[in-house]
């Protein structure tokens, strides 16, 4: 058996969780942050060749790639993110595979979760497009 505690550093921000508010699963209510910040725009599921990936989580999760490639261009790493807002072109996609959807955000992302709002959108301006996701993150 393994005595070694799994360690994790402390938060770079501070997650505001009101008393007797429901905790939230994915995502935080709020989330307080001092430092540089850095602003993406929209990012699709495509990749370095504008090749979009097939189907919506290996969108979700080329799209996360691209994001942590932006912070990674201002010395930022995904746990100084602060906030996401996703755009898809459907609700019903984006609930499908919970599990796959997690675990493709777990993988690029780690265990960080910022502020979240999710938007169902017509289409988006890349015609391919499933979703598109603006971040926010602080450097402290």
């Amino acid at each position: 058996m393994n005595d070694i505690k799994k360690h994790t550093a402390p938060p770079l921000h501070r997650i505001l969780q009101p008393p007797g508010w429901p905790r939230p699963r994915g995502y935080a209510n709020g989330i307080l942050a001092q430092g540089r910040m850095i602003f993406t725009g929209g990012l699709v599921g495509w990749n370095e060749e504008g090749v979009f990936a097939e189907g919506f989580v290996p969108q979700v999760r080329q799209t996360l790639l691209n994001i942590k490639a932006v912070l990674k261009e201002a010395g930022a790493r995904p746990e100084h993110l602060v906030r996401l807002t996703w755009y898809v072109t459907s609700v019903k996609e984006y609930l499908a595979d919970p599990k796959g959807l997690g675990g493709a955000y777990r993988e690029i992302i780690g265990p960080y979760y910022p502020a979240m709002a999710t938007v169902e959108v017509t289409r988006l301006v890349e015609e391919k497009a499933l979703v598109e996701i603006e971040a926010t993150a602080v450097i402290p």
